[in-house]
């Protein structure tokens, strides 16, 4: 019998599965696809790879909780800082992201000026700042009791930060700045979203102030796609089990059965890195799937379209840009599209004076389930990104290799997964709302960013950290 069995290769499920193995316990990390990191996983498609979904790398550096994760792991990525992280772009403006906040400002003032521009970003600075500096919180969904007393821990953020836990971001933006243009908001809430997965109505300031101002921590581009931090994370493992898939568990007074296609196997201890929502279909028994009954309501369909393109240039793109559109794309939920770059010296994705290029927009997985209408839809919205991506970017029809898309349905059909991008922690899904690492069934944990404590390296790695504190290793 196992110590420890992990379900899915994630960046919750990878992290504390090296972690656990590199501390010397007996862990097995199963993984359904011949590959490894999920959602931030890296493919080959007719010769060239992409990054299936995620493609930044945050929270690595000193005092981050990325790093102390893989600092404790004992393993250095292969990546190198983004600085700007991201280039926003709208129309004529074009401001970049960078991390020094005087340079910021200096961009930002150029195309949307304001005479409190400095006081809000300096707010947004220092609100993230200070909580990543904050320790000794945790939480548990173990049982009420248990509960209560973690959530005593989160007494002093509470107080530091209540003035912007009450508000939602909206609100509180236009109460600050008294008089906001069209563009400005657009602006601010396209990087509301890529964050935190949510509009700025539905989040408090503090869950905004951390997604607007991400970009003044370490971003890193990682060399050979983020699959390859998964692979290189997990290299010392001794048991990954890639093409295996768990069909079945079964709870037992002590431990579990987990079942594939092809074996069977005990262990003590069981850790999911699937998402919370579907997590029941994996159980038999009633009060493991009462548990998970409880979160249905987490499923909100949202997704993601993706652009994969591979280009042949010589010329020199950021790594990241947002491209702001007036009014949402058809069969999206959003007006702004991701494109991410891979490093023009980056050899190990794609040949040299090629790119990689991997663009994204929210969608909802129900816009794509009639047969019918799917292929048009997909066709349709693939030539708009297409055309937008080249027109912006000043990309020429002779540079593109290969140009392909994904809906939430292939999402479905490789990864088992249509939702994508974790659950927003929103101003009706807070703590102590949230579903947590550990359960009221003994030794079922989760981490994953349908569970506490965000989606995102930094917002996925807390769990694993506080997963950490749990499970007391």
């Amino acid at each position: 019998m196992i110590e420890y069995a992990v379900v899915g290769s994630g960046i919750g499920g990878a992290s504390i599965a090296a972690y656990l193995d590199a501390k010397g316990y007996d862990t097995v990390l199963f993984e359904k696809e011949p590959y490894l990191g999920g959602c931030s996983s890296t493919f080959r498609h007719k010769g060239f790879s992409y990054n299936t979904g995620a493609t930044t790398l945050a929270g690595y550096e000193n005092g981050q909780i990325v790093k102390e994760m893989f600092d404790a792991i004992g393993f250095v990525p292969d990546v190198t800082p983004t600085d700007p992280a991201i280039v926003i772009i709208d129309a004529e403006k074009s401001v970049p992201r960078y991390r020094d906040l005087d340079l910021f400002l200096e961009a930002l003032e150029k195309h949307y000026p304001h005479p409190k521009n400095r006081e809000f970003w300096t707010l947004v600075h220092t609100i993230g700042k200070e909580f990543y500096a904050m320790q000794g919180h945790y939480y548990t969904n173990k049982n009420l009791v248990s509960k209560a007393v973690s959530l005593l821990s989160y007494l002093p953020l509470l107080l530091k930060f209540q003035r912007h836990l009450r508000t939602n971001a909206y609100d509180f933006i236009h109460t600050f700045y008294k008089e906001i243009s069209p563009e400005y908001q657009r602006f601010l809430e396209a990087q509301i979203m890529i964050v935190s997965q949510a509009h700025s109505k539905e989040i408090n300031f503090f869950t905004a102030a951390l997604s607007l101002g991400y970009t003044f921590n370490e971003t890193h581009y990682a060399f050979g796609g983020l699959g390859r931090i998964f692979e290189d994370m997990t290299a010392k493992m001794k048991d990954v089990r890639l093409n295996s898939e768990i069909t079945k568990i079964n709870q037992h007074k002590g431990y579990f059965t987990l079942y594939t296609k092809d074996e069977t196997i005990e262990t003590k201890r069981l850790i999911l890195n699937s998402t919370v929502y579907d997590s029941q279909e994996l159980f038999e028994e009633k009060p493991v799937k009462q548990y998970y009954k409880k979160y249905e309501h987490l499923q909100n369909y949202q997704s993601s379209f993706m652009l994969y393109m591979t280009i042949k240039s010589d010329a020199d793109f950021a790594h990241h840009y947002q491209i702001i559109q007036e009014n949402n794309h058809p069969f999206t939920l959003s007006n702004a599209l991701f494109v991410s770059f891979s490093d023009k010296d980056d050899e190990i994705i794609c040949p040299k004076g090629h790119y990689s290029v991997t663009a994204s927009i929210h969608t909802d997985s129900r816009w794509w389930n009639d047969k019918e209408t799917y292929s048009r839809q997909k066709d349709e919205l693939k030539r708009l990104l297409l055309e937008v991506i080249c027109d912006t970017l000043q990309i020429k029809d002779t540079h593109i290799v290969d140009v392909f898309a994904a809906t939430p349905k292939t999402f479905k059909r490789y990864i088992k997964r249509s939702q994508l991008g974790g659950n927003p922690i929103t101003m009706k899904n807070f703590l102590p709302k949230l579903p947590g690492n550990d359960t009221p069934v003994a030794d079922l944990y989760h981490v994953g960013d349908s569970v506490y404590a965000a989606q995102g390296w930094p917002g996925v790695m807390l769990g694993v950290a506080n997963l950490r504190k749990l499970l007391h290793v």
